[in-house]
């Protein structure tokens, strides 16, 4: 089964009017709601209480000066002189690595907490991979004055100690997984299982813009701020938008924000770069759009990495935060409409992308933040020249332990 097709003019229409997602949370075909019964009365609370408060004054207010004054905003916009002479190519970064906590997922995870504490919750939970999305839930809840539990992959938590660590100095209870594939995939099933237990009391900070409705609208709305802000920093400070914006794709949190204010710029080509990992095989790579199939998983339609069987596969990537056999639903409209195109970068390569940023630059990207790297010099290749918007989505601090068993491996 292959993704349905749109008209790309239409998607830019209705895309500009906000139609997307409609009153079912659908993003054309995509979306929607697949969840067990006990939860729909949790879902349709937090959708009303985003209608209420998410774009009221009072809240806007508050959220924007915590971006402000505590997470860091507006991140910077970096032009790297030296790595666009190395590439051939005019390339600037969307630095969200500088924002607080070091990654772009406390955009998210300080809007979902100040909204949970509005809806009177008791306490939050939240899954994570790279272990980002959990420091920054972590974070946000000793901010507002919330507990916090986080479910994570036990294989995630080998790899990505060092936020193991910070969440539990933030103050989160950190829970290994250790069924399933003990990665984010796993992570995200058992935070499900504990809404379920507890829907009332509990609120359920999503990291990613996947799962049921309302979350990958709530998500977007929380990381467009990305989007915006790069969009006034072309302009102000690079002297006009970008030829093509690039960002990787795991759930497809930080992509989503970046490229909706783009979306309707007609003169803007947009790339999302997915993990290749090891190969094209089936359980070599998480790169859901590239060769993945419509499917439902963890309460949403959208393209999945799948068997002919519908059997849910396993997936390799060296970074933690792309290692998810799916995606968000608008990743997937705007597939199908052909509005954004969808690459994958290997492992091998997003490591070379780690070393040549360094070394030129003087800044350590994230794995995950090193494949749209890989993006940018492919396009690069072919467009000598041209104007690049990088969203560098995190810092690559929590990556040493896999950068010293594999870049700096015999290094002395």
């Amino acid at each position: 089964m292959t993704a349905p097709q749109f008209d790309s003019e239409r998607l830019l229409a209705d895309s500009i009017a906000g139609k997307f997602p409609d009153a079912q949370g659908r993003f054309g075909p995509f979306g929607g709601r697949y969840v067990p019964e006990t939860l729909i009365p949790a879902l349709e609370r937090l959708e009303e209480g985003i209608r209420k408060h998410l774009h009221a004054s009072d809240f806007q207010a508050e959220y924007k000066q915590q971006l402000k004054s505590w997470i860091g905003r507006p991140t910077a916009l970096t032009y790297c002189a030296r790595l666009s002479e190395r590439w051939g190519a005019k390339i600037w970064l969307k630095r969200e690595d500088l924002a607080h906590t070091g990654a772009h997922k406390i955009n998210n995870a300080i809007g979902q907490a100040l909204l949970a504490k509005r809806l009177g919750a008791k306490r939050i939970i939240a899954e994570t991979g790279a272990g980002q999305h959990g420091v920054a839930s972590a974070a946000a809840c000793a901010r507002v004055g919330l507990p916090c539990v986080v479910y994570m992959g036990s294989v995630d938590m080998e790899r990505q100690a060092p936020n193991v660590g910070r969440m539990r100095l933030l103050g989160a209870e950190v829970i290994p997984v250790t069924n399933g594939d003990k990665t984010l995939r796993a992570a995200i099933d058992e935070a499900l299982r504990a809404w379920v237990s507890d829907p009332l009391d509990t609120f359920y900070i999503i990291g990613s813009a996947v799962g049921p409705h309302p979350f990958p609208y709530l998500v977007r709305e929380l990381q467009a701020v990305i989007g915006r802000e790069a969009r006034t920093q072309m302009l102000e400070e690079a002297g006009g938008l970008p030829d093509v914006l690039i960002a990787c794709v795991g759930g497809g949190s930080n992509s989503i924000g970046a490229f909706h204010a783009f979306v309707p710029e007609k003169s803007v080509a947009i790339i999302g770069v997915e993990a290749g990992g090891r190969g094209k095989g089936l359980g070599d790579n998480a790169a859901t759009l590239s060769y993945g199939s419509p499917g439902v998983l963890q309460g949403s339609f959208s393209m999945l990495l799948q068997d002919q069987d519908g059997q849910i596969q396993e997936t390799h990537s060296v970074s933690a935060g792309l290692d998810y056999p799916g995606v968000g639903p608008e990743h997937a409209l705007l597939l199908a409409a052909g509005r954004v195109r969808y690459q994958s970068a290997s492992d091998e390569d997003a490591l070379e992308a780690v070393k040549a940023l360094s070394e030129t630059e003087g800044i350590l990207p994230a794995l995950e933040s090193a494949h749209a790297l890989v993006g940018a010099k492919q396009w690069a290749q072919k467009n000598p020249g041209g104007r690049i918007l990088v969203c560098l989505s995190g810092r690559g601090d929590k990556d040493m332990p896999t950068l010293q068993s594999t870049l700096l491996a015999g290094a002395r």
